[in-house]
């Protein structure tokens, strides 16, 4: 066991190595920091069990050490040696879990009282560790034997269904007189960042986490099992056999412990109760339904069963989320004329406020579900794509290519996340007709720009006599104008990008050895071939000859 020694004073570090009898309480490895900042990296590369440190310290002090292996080495303890009597350091060193506040100067009985008890803290903590990882292996021994797929297919292989049931029970998976069952779809969200974060973003390793947690409710009183459902997106199940505790309050006990180790709540769809194993297809899919009609507005509602029929045909949800009860849902074509209105315009106030109207009208019927923001979600991009048809018509494909290149930069937030927050999705309504507008007035500004025009009229036209009046004639401007305007927007005379569209178009016809030069000048619009070959040469570095053979061997 290793112990670490922090304090800006070698003497008292010194003091703690004479007064501590280390060799009784089996630490065999003392290091020491003369800081908080040194102890943070002795801690990440050496992970002592006890911290023995100062309050006060001039790089780094206590209270932030402190703070910081509650947080990042939440195994290790700590005790606190101070020269301040102050309540409000003993009261941090409660609050982020320190074994004792002892004051200086040290008294050897004070120290190794305090020593000793949190080596005992420590390793009562690495038993039940020890203990969790060996229950976690056992739980996990079933998988070489029938695997998660075969669970998976009591659900999705209804012919073979009883056959896997059988083999389940006789390998004591599941009991022999388990006759009905209910399935359990545990909620996870791929899109969460920091939960997936401190797995290393392995989401597989997530899942894991997630299915053991719930087995080490479900394993002991054989009430049922979790596992990785294969049959379909990733998802967790849950098999309960043992219908007849509570299912809200078994949820709630593999919450907390959920809880407890990820500092997260899932959410659980919860199907009807039926026969084992047939009703498990139907289940599902209740189960499936029951978290995509959810109402993400009941933050604490993290049990949600099917919908069902009252004694009246009326269609109500125990979740809270059916719409039944409060009045027809609210569709996209409600704010579709101001969402329209507001990109034309391209103000933001408008677009914040059109934004802002959306959310409003989603949530003013106190029910909001993934199902009913898929089904927004939809709505928008197709509104998106038939408004960007009617503005550029045939020039509307490279616009919406943009535009689905910047959704995936910019992703919607996820329908069916642990949170929700209206005010993400304002935020991405917002951003999304921001870059809708400024999308169509770029173009459109464009492509009312003269110069485009002339540019595709000389792309289209470059083997006539294209002179600069001619041009200029054509589309109702000036020469000077268009002389000018040139330069300044293509940074090049007219004649000479004229002479280089040729060019590049003779390059082109050059590499077809069927054809004369005499037949290509003629082809890109020079009625002189020699005159042709001195104009190639000079802008290509070779004649059309040599440039043919380099070409062609």
């Amino acid at each position: 066991m290793k112990a670490l020694i922090v304090d800006d004073e070698a003497r008292v570090r010194k003091a703690v190595r004479l007064l501590v009898d280390w060799d009784a309480h089996h630490i065999d490895e003392i290091l020491e920091a003369g800081n908080g900042n040194e102890a943070i990296e002795v801690i990440r590369e050496a992970k002592p069990a006890l911290v023995i440190m100062d309050m006060m310290m001039e790089s780094g002090s206590g209270v932030e050490l402190m703070t910081w292996v509650n947080e990042f080495a939440g195994n290790t303890k700590f005790i606190v040696v101070s020269g301040h009597n102050d309540f409000d350091f003993v009261r941090q060193t409660v609050r982020n879990g320190g074994i004792d506040y002892i004051l200086k100067p040290i008294e050897a009985e004070a120290i190794n009282t305090a020593v000793s008890k949190a080596v005992a803290a420590w390793r009562s903590e690495e038993e039940e560790r020890s203990q969790r990882q060996q229950q976690s292996i056992r739980l996990n021994e079933i998988k070489p034997i029938y695997g998660e797929k075969l669970l998976s297919a009591l659900i999705d292989d209804p012919i073979n269904s009883e056959a896997s049931l059988r083999r389940l029970v006789s390998e004591g998976v599941i009991p022999g007189n388990a006759e009905s069952s209910r399935l359990i779809l545990v909620q996870t969200d791929s899109g969460n960042n920091p939960l997936l974060k401190r797995f290393g973003g392995d989401s597989e390793l997530l899942y894991y986490a997630i299915v053991n947690i719930c087995n080490e409710f479900l394993h002991p009183q054989s009430k049922g099992i979790a596992f990785r459902y294969w049959g379909g997106p990733p998802e967790i199940a849950i098999i309960l056999w043992d219908v007849q505790e509570s299912v809200v309050e078994l949820i709630s006990r593999i919450n907390q412990g959920i809880y407890r180790t990820l500092q997260f709540r899932m959410h659980f769809g919860i199907s009807n109760t039926g026969s084992l194993p047939h009703r498990l297809p139907m289940q599902r899919t209740e189960a499936a339904e029951a978290l995509l009609r959810r109402n993400l507005l009941s933050h604490e509602d993290y049990c949600h069963f099917p919908s069902s029929t009252d004694a009246h045909g009326k269609t109500v949800s125990p979740s809270g989320d059916g719409s039944a009860s409060h009045g027809s849902p609210v569709i996209f074509a409600h704010v579709q004329e101001d969402w329209k209105l507001a990109v034309i315009s391209g103000n933001n106030e408008a677009l914040s406020d059109a934004a802002q109207h959306w959310t409003h009208e989603l949530s003013r019927g106190g029910v909001v579900t993934p199902e009913m923001l898929n089904a927004w979600k939809a709505d928008v991009l197709l509104f998106r794509i038939r408004l960007v048809r009617d503005a550029l018509g045939v020039r509307a494909d490279a616009a919406l290519a943009e535009l689905e290149h910047a959704d995936q930069l910019n992703p919607a937030p996820y329908t069916n996340g642990y949170s929700f927050s209206l005010f993400a999705w304002r935020d991405w309504s917002f951003a999304l007709m921001q870059r809708l507008s400024q999308e169509l007035s770029a173009r459109q500004v464009k492509e009312s720009n003269p110069m485009s025009d002339i540019v595709r009229y000389v792309e289209q036209n470059y083997a006539s006599d294209l002179s600069l009046q001619e041009v200029a004639g054509k589309f109702y401007v000036s020469r000077e104008y268009v002389s000018r305007k040139f330069k300044q927007e293509y940074g090049i005379n007219f004649s000479d990008y004229i002479g280089n569209v040729r060019i590049e178009k003779a390059k082109l016809l050059l590499q077809n050895p069927n054809l004369k030069l005499s037949q290509i000048s003629e082809m890109v619009g020079f009625h002189d071939v020699k005159y042709f070959s001195k104009v190639f040469k000079k802008q290509v570095g070779s004649s059309p000859k040599d440039y043919r053979i380099q070409k062609n061997i």
